[in-house]
This record gives structure tokens, sequence and C-alpha cells, in this order.
């Protein structure tokens, strides 16, 4: 039961992955249909979705609330568990997401394939930092019978660049669209906004669990988020 639990979130945690691509790529590509009135209540909304699914990802991801989870299930669970809720939550917000009329940018031309080069970008870094962490530990599966392998933090490809890359490339992602319809925008700003807030509170944590390494790791890899600026 164990397996299936954990293999299942696994598979929902692709599976809300792929909704973005979908959302994000092809739904949101399309200006609502809403009248522009409303379009401050719809973005009000869009904002409250996000929040909920950015608080239980920043909340649950503290030392303390990870201890009080091992208390009530097993800890080889507790990370598939943390997968399984963010997961669910993504999927809402993907699918429940109101789309905004207007178009901020449509590019042509070479902006356009620049904005692609960035967009490219944005996914070699998150997948190759995806592999540098291993997605099966991502998706809470190593953790499954066995004990819990050291954490590692290394400056090897991105992680040598930023201390948070996967960050960095879904900013460069989302915001790198030819064509940003509003809806596209919000939902960039929106999330971008989040783990541009939520990175001090993710290294406070990261330091009351691993203390000198990771304060050593953020001395050898200065910039958080943007090379040469934080």
């Amino acid at each position: 039961m164990k397996q299936l639990f954990v293999w299942t979130g696994a598979v929902l945690f692709v599976v809300s992955l792929s909704s973005f691509v979908v959302v994000y790529g092809i739904l949101l590509g399309r200006p609502g249909t809403a009248a522009t009135a409303f379009s401050v209540f719809i973005a009000l909304y869009d904002i409250a979705l996000f929040s909920v699914f950015a608080l239980h990802h920043s909340a649950m991801a503290r030392v303390g609330a990870k201890l009080r989870l091992t208390q009530l299930i097993p800890a080889e669970l507790e990370r598939s568990v943390y997968v399984w809720i963010a997961s669910l939550l993504f999927l809402a917000v993907c699918w429940m997401w109101e789309p905004l009329p207007g178009i901020a940018w449509e590019a042509t031309g070479v902006t356009m394939w620049g904005l692609r080069l960035v967009q490219g970008l944005g996914l070699w870094l998150t997948f190759r930092a995806a592999a540098i962490i291993d997605v099966l530990e991502l998706a809470g599966v190593r953790q499954l019978g066995g004990k819990p392998r050291p954490v590692e933090f290394k400056v090897a490809g991105p992680f040598g660049l930023v201390r948070h890359p996967i960050y960095l490339g879904w900013i460069l992602i989302v915001f790198g669209s030819p064509l940003m319809t509003m809806s596209r925008l919000v939902f960039a700003a929106i999330s971008s906004a989040y783990l541009i807030v939520a990175i001090p509170w993710e290294e406070q944590s990261l330091v009351e669990a691993f203390g000198t390494r990771y304060r050593t790791y953020q001395k050898q890899v200065r910039w958080r988020l943007l090379p040469f600026v934080w």
C-alpha cells in the first residue's frame, strides 16, 4: 500500500506539471471573454486561488511542520504526502484559473525568437537542476523503504550559478512568452512574486535543518535567484 501511495503521488506530480503546460501553453494563450469591468474581480479571484497553493507550499516545507507531520505518519511517507497535497492544489490552480481579457504584448520577428530563447534557457535550467537533485527525490519515491539519503548541496551546473535555478527557470519560462495575454501575465506575476517572497523563508528553514553546511553553500554560491543582482 505504501508503494501504491507513493507512486500514485509521483504520477500525480507529473500530471500537475503537465496540466501547467496545457493550461499556460494553450488555454491561457487565448484572451478571456469576460467584460473588462470584471477584470479586477477575476484577478483577485486568481490571486486568492494561487495563495492557497502558496501557503501550503511554504508552510509544509518548514522544519517544524515536517516534524509534526512525521508524528502522524511514517517518516518515509512525509515527502509523498507533501507531493500529494501540493500536486492536487496545483491542479486546482491550473484548471480553476479564470482567464482575463486583453493582451499585454505580442512579439514578432527577432523579438519573438529572443523570447523563445529565454524560455528555452528556462527549460534547460529547470530540467538540468531537477536531474541534479533527482526527480524521484522530488516526487517522494526515494524516501520509501530505506534510510534517508544524505542531502548534498552541489555546486554543479546551474547550482553553481544561483542557489535556486529551478525558480529562475520558472520565471524565464512564464515571462518569456512571445504572446503575453493578460491571463498569462497575471499568472507569471503572481507565481514569480511568490517565489521571491518564499526564498528567504525557504533558506531560513534550510539553515535550521542543516546549519553550517547550508551556510557554506550560501558562501560558495553568492546569488539566490538572479546573478549579480540578488
